[in-house]
This record gives structure tokens, sequence and C-alpha cells, in this order.
């Protein structure tokens, strides 16, 4: 059997297995079915694979499987009932012998898991979400964290994972905003690469690499009115300038798996376009991978799209456009087998699709290695250097918004501080969606970082959580306001919650103690399919702030949530304002060492602000035909694209541009001098936009096309330089070829997209070969 032999080429290995295989077989290798529910554990706890999961593995019918390891309330695995980092290793080997020793040709199983933002497995380490990794502006910082990631998921047995998003935010609205690092389509695709690289590793065969998959394709970041899965309205123009810069540039860095988005652009499902899925993935940029449906896409075909009345033709539209794997498994299962005989599609199709996620498996080595070491897994998954690193990400990450009168840093010799609102003491709140249930102990709140901070002398940090995010009680109000009387300042945490009910009780808003009840509160107010339409704090939790700031004390505003807030009270009155976004299980401790001066924030936005949900949408690359302004207000964010203070004060001098005048094909050089004037060291991101002064096209106002993330210690100059040439100065034509036209272009380097020095690139000659977008 020539597909066992190591030493051949893997094309010849996929040939040969191909075709050995019964169209079963091959239809087996195109369904995802859910993991978990493949393994159950027993009452003298021990655990052991479902029957059905071997009579399917008899049959041929797995080619690969979803979330085995993932744990929270939609799998309903608990802690209780899931795996510890050991027991998965063990699980994986015992599944995968099976596969490989029970089917007729012993095929392995790809196990594919959610990494967003660490293993979604119980024990894997939590980091900040996209979101919050987006605004360290820090690639490099990225690439270590998804080295980490990969390690502990592959340690596990996991090969590939449903990562990252590269969906470029629109409309902060939408509940999937804290899944994506910005609203704008370079910076999205820097991450992505780094992610690409860091998850991939130096060879996917390798045990600490993991398949990385690139979703949703396309435009899915652009849904109309910010709701999940709704149609998209766009161009063909802007979807590959904007939408689609991202994916290329992370097929390019050797992507090798694609997720469909849910939704539709102009009328035509991303499941079923094959424009994108065939024309642009494959034939323009050469993708060579497999493409996975999202869970449960292939059904809204038939009730929800609409493309298809019959489950069977949805099946082979998806099938004819490009589609290789449906997550989740039920209709390729239950439909494509009679999609054949009723020739809506032929086995030539089918054999497409499994040659190319065969061609995956051995490019994993799962044919060839396909056990993991359990004592591996025990030892690195959620280890200190992992956590460490955590706690490095969360640093960078938070944005410090607002600093009156130079509220921040607190000092350390501080008589006594109230911390105060519902994410000050609520774990679950501070991870975001995606997250899998956590021991006791394992996630540092702000308050727990806090008391740490200040030696845990009890009178020193006083408590109350004064509200819950969503619901109208103001019983915890007296208790609130008590502690912010008796303290030297406070420190307002709230914001919103991506966590579910992992049934863990609730907090007695009287006392601010724990309790388990029967009634459970939940304050899900973002995550997938959580989306909002406003952006305003719900509940009481403005309110609970205006009644403290009454008090007349220093008010610090820490924000934790996974879309952007808009509350201009809280804007004109607080003394301070922290931008967290969900900071991980570190995160207690990161806040605390950036309020006391330990670390010198340098997260910067990558999401506008706005004043108003009104003024939406509000990023900032918008075109200088946006229309007039509304009567009630301007344009402006509130806090713009690339905002963020610091306890350093940064100083911009001597932009040059060498050449001033360029060719088409050249590059010219920016150089800017940065310096630190203040007496504290500190870090800043160097920004450059580029505004098309005029254009056969009408152009953004300006666009994101470099950026240097830089340390400084005090009264330290650094010169900056950026390259400028074809790539930042092309744009997609008519005719969605890349060019780069003549005529005179305006650099804006600067700490964010409002504040900038400028300078004047000439360019002499059109780009007219052009190149497909």
């Amino acid at each position: 059997m020539k597909y066992r032999d190591q030493t051949l080429p893997t094309a010849e290995r996929v040939c040969d297995l191909l075709g050995r295989m019964t169209l079963a077989e091959k239809a087996g290798q195109l369904i995802q079915p859910f993991g978990w529910t493949c393994y159950e554990r027993k009452a003298d706890g021990s655990v052991e694979m479902t029957e059905a999961f071997k009579t399917r593995v008899a049959q041929g019918g797995i080619g690969s499987l979803y979330g085995t390891l993932r744990a929270d309330p939609w799998t309903g695995v608990t802690l209780e009932t899931g795996l510890s980092p050991e027991e998965g290793a063990k699980l994986i080997n015992q599944m995968q012998a099976y596969a490989i020793q029970e089917s007729r040709l012993g095929i392995p199983i790809l196990f594919g898991e959610e990494c967003s933002h660490g293993h979604m497995a119980i024990g894997s380490t939590v980091f900040p979400v996209p979101l919050a990794i987006g605004s360290t502006w820090n690639p490099e910082l990225y690439h270590e964290m998804c080295r980490a990631v990969a390690l502990e998921t592959r340690s596990q047995g996991g090969a590939a994972t449903c990562s990252p998003v590269l969906d470029v935010v629109r409309d902060p609205r939408w509940g999937r905003t804290e899944e994506c690092f910005a609203e704008d389509p370079y910076l999205v695709a820097e991450m992505g690469v780094q992610a690409i690289r860091g998850l991939q590793g130096h060879g996917l065969d390798r045990d600490d690499a993991i398949l990385a998959t690139v979703k949703h394709f396309a435009a899915y970041g652009s849904s109309e009115g910010g709701r999940n899965s709704a149609a998209v309205h766009m161009g063909p123009r802007e979807l590959h300038e904007v939408d689609l810069l991202p994916f290329r540039k992370a097929v390019e860095a050797g992507a090798r798996s694609v997720m469909t988005a849910y939704n539709e652009i102009d009328g035509v499902p991303c499941t079923t376009n094959r424009y994108l899925l065939q024309d642009v993935l494959r034939d323009q940029w050469g993708f060579d991978g497999f493409v996975i449906t999202d869970c449960g896409a292939l059904g809204m075909l038939v009730s929800g799209h609409n493309t298809a009345d019959r489950a069977d033709k949805a099946v082979a539209q998806a099938l004819i456009a490009g589609i290789d794997m449906e997550m989740s498994g039920e209709m390729f299962e239950e439909h494509l087998l009679s999609a054949i005989d009723r020739g809506l599609i032929h086995e030539s199709d089918l054999d497409r699709a499994a040659a190319r996620v065969l061609e995956m498996k051995f490019t994993l080595g799962l044919f060839d290695r396909p056990l993991v070491d359990p004592d591996r897994a025990r030892q690195v998954i959620g280890c200190s250097e992992h956590r460490d690193l955590a706690k490095k990400v969360a640093d960078e990450s938070i944005i410090l918004l607002k600093n009156d009168a130079h509220t921040l840093p607190l000092s350390k010799e501080i008589g006594s501080i109230a911390v105060i609102g519902p994410n000050a003491d609520a774990p679950y709140n501070q991870l975001g969606d995606y997250t899998s249930p956590q021991p006791k102990g394992a996630i540092v709140t702000v308050l727990e970082g806090i008391r740490a901070k200040l030696g845990g002398e009890a009178e020193r940090v006083l408590y109350a959580p004064g509200c819950r995010i969503k619901g109208d009680s103001r019983e915890g109000f007296p208790l609130a306001l008590e502690c912010a009387a008796k303290a030297d300042a406070v420190v307002m945490v709230i914001g919103g919650s991506s966590a579910r009910d992992f049934g863990e009780g609730t907090i007695d808003l009287k006392t601010g103690a724990s309790v388990v009840t029967d009634d459970l509160w939940n304050d899900m107010e973002c995550g997938e399919g959580i989306d909002r339409s406003t952006l305003n704090l719900l509940g009481v939790q403005l309110e609970l702030v205006q009644e403290v700031h009454k008090l007349g004390k220093p008010l610090i505003v820490v924000y934790i949530n996974g879309r952007p807030i808009a509350e201009p009270w809280i804007v004109e009155h607080a003394d301070a304002i922290v931008e967290a976004w969900y900071p991980g299980q570190e995160g207690g401790h990161a806040v605390a060492d950036m309020l006391f001066g330990d670390v010198n924030p340098s997260g910067r936005l990558t999401i506008s602000i706005p004043k108003h949900v009104g003024q939406l949408p509000v990023y900032y690359y918008k075109r200088r035909t946006r229309g007039k302004r509304y009567l009630e207000t301007d344009f402006n964010a509130q806090y713009p694209f690339g905002y963020g203070l610091s306890y350093s004060e940064f100083e911009y001098s001597n932009l040059q541009v060498e050449p001033a005048v360029i060719s088409a094909d050249e590059e010219a050089v920016v150089t800017v001098d940065v310096t630190n004037i203040s007496d504290a060291a500190g870090a800043e991101v160097v920004q450059v936009y580029i505004t098309d002064m005029a254009a056969s096209l009408t152009r953004p106002e300006k666009s994101l096309k470099g950026f240097h993330k830089i340390s400084l210690q005090p009264g330290e100059t650094k010169k900056v330089s950026f390259s400028v040439g074809r790539e930042q100065l092309e744009f997609v034509s008519a005719d969605l070829t890349r060019i780069v036209e003549e005529g005179d272009f305006s650099l804006l380097v600067g700490p964010h997209s409002e504040s900038y020095m400028t300078a004047t690139l000439k360019v002499t000659t059109s780009w007219e070969k052009g190149e497909r977008a």
C-alpha cells in the first residue's frame, strides 16, 4: 500500500489511498461531527469512547472531529465531566488508535479545536481576546502567543484550529467584535500573518504546530446593522480592497485552511460563492488547502438563504462551489451520497474534496505519527511560562483613554481604595466568549490584582459589586456608596460580559459575597449571536457611577468588555478611563500594574469609539464623499483609531521622505524622530497613514500603511523608518486589478489617526501592468 510509505511524495500517497476508498469512505472524510459527543465519563471516573463513535469509525464515516476537548455550557462539558490535559491526550490517543486499527483503511482522524484566545479546553492558558491582542499593536508578541497556543493544543492531539478571525469590523454593535483584531484591514492582515506563522510553526508535521483556519470568508464583519450573519451590501472593489486583503495576506503566508462565512454578499451565500472559493481563493491566490463551512451553514441554504429547496441540492451547491468539509457534518453525512445518486454532483467532485482533506492529514503527519505524549501535555498546558506570556499580552493591550490631572498612576502609599462594580470580582466576565470552565483560583480578577498590589491588607481595599451588568436592581448601591465614602480613591470596574452560564451561582449585591441559588443570573451582553442596538452601559451601571461621583472622590473607570462603550457622561466626569477589553486570566494583575504605574500603558485603539451610536459607522478610513454631518453631532469619534495615552510624553520631529519623487516601481523611505520628553520610560506606537490626493476612483481619506511599537527611556530619541512603495500606494481599480497611479500622496506620521505630521511624496509614472486583486 503506497499510501503507507513515508518516503513517497504526498500527492502519490493521496492518489493511492483515494483509489482504494469506497464512496462512503470518501464522503466520510468530508464530515466533522462534534467530538465531545464521542466520549463519556463513567461513574467510576473513567473515560470511554461511545459505541456510536465506534460504529461510525467502522463504517468509515469520520474524517474529522470538532471540539473533542472543548468544554463550555454549549457542549454541556463541565469541570466534573470534562478532561484534564493528561486525560485529554490519553483520550485522543485512544480515539486515534481505534480509528486507525478498526477502520478498513486505517485513516486517522483530524481533530479540530477552538483556539481564538487559547485552546478552549480545561486547564489551557486563557489569553486576552483578539480585540485586546490587536490593541497591543505588537504582531511579534502575538506570534509568540500563537506558538504557545499551538504547543498546548498539539500536545493534547488537536491538529487544527478554527482561528484566526480575520474579519474587519465595521459596526461594533456586532457581538463578535471581541473576536476580531481591528476595524482596519492592514492591521488585521499584519496580525493574521503572525497567526499563521505562529500556529503553523516550522512545519505542520511537528509536535508544536497546528493547522490554522482563517475565517470567516468573507465580509462577515460588514453585515447589515451589525447583526450576526445578516446580508452584506458591498461592491467587488471594496470587497477586494478591504475585507479580502487580510485573507490574501494569510494565504501568502501559508494558510492551508479557510472557513466560509454565514453571510451572503450581494445575494450570494459565501458557502456557495464559487467566485470567492475558486476564482479568487484558488485561481488568483494559489490557495492549495481545504475549505470548511461554519457550523450549520449548509442548513441555512435550505432554511435561511433559501437558495435550495432540498437538502441534497444545498449539498451539491456547496461542493461544486468549492466546499471540502462540513463542520457539524449532518448535511454531508445524510445527503451527499444521495446527491451523487440523483446526478446533482459527480464522484469526481467528491474525489476532489476528499483528496484535499487527505493531503492535509499527510502533511500534518497524522498517518506517520498519530499519537501524542500525555506527560508532555500535563507539563506544557497552562504552564507558568504561558501564564507569564498571558500577563505580558494583557499588559500591552490595556488602553488609557483619559487621565485628567495625572490621576494615574495611583500611589502605593494610598490610604485606602474602593473597588466597585459588577466586573471587579467576576472571573468569567473578564475572559470573553469561547472560554472553557475554570477551576477556582485560575483567574485573577481586578479586585484580587489590586489586593495583591497593596499587600493584601483588607482594610485598604474595600469592595462592593454595586449592581449587575444587566437588570435594574439597586440593592447593592448602599454598600457601594459606603465603601466609596471611606476610600481615598474609587476604581469602578464596569462594562459588559460574554460569559455564558457556567453554573457558578451569582453575587449577593448587598454583601458582595458569592452565593449559590436556583435563580441564576446571566449578564451576557456580547459574544457570538449577542448583537446590540446601542453601545451604552446596560442596567443601572451608569447610575451607580453617577452616585459614586457625587462623593467627590478621585474616580477611575475601568471598562472590561467586548465592544466599545459610548457613554458621554463618563467621558466628561471620570478622572481617568481605562479600556481593558477582556484581558484574560492574568487580567487582574495587568490592570493593577497599570493603575499603580508598574506598567506604563502602551495599548492603542484598533476600533474607533463613537460619541453616540447614531454616528455609526465611525471607522476612520471613511471616504471623502461621506456626506453631510448630522444635525445633532459631527463625524468625529470620541476616541479615534490608534489613540491611547501613556504615562510618558512623546514628541515627533524631523519628518523626512527620501527620495521625494519616485516611480511606481520604486520605494521611498520615511523617517521620523520620536523623543521621550518625560521622566518615565514608555512605549509608543508610531503610525503612518497615506492619503492619495487625487485618484481615478474615490479613495479613503487616509489608510494605515505601517506602524512600529518602540520603547524609549526618558530623554531618548529614536529614528523610526518606514518603506513606502507599490504595496502601500496601490488600490483596486475598476477592473479589479491593483494599480498605482501617478500624482501626489500625503504621508501622515504620528501617534494616532487624528494627530500627525505631514510630508508629500510624488509618484511620476503609473504602474500600468496591474495584478489581479
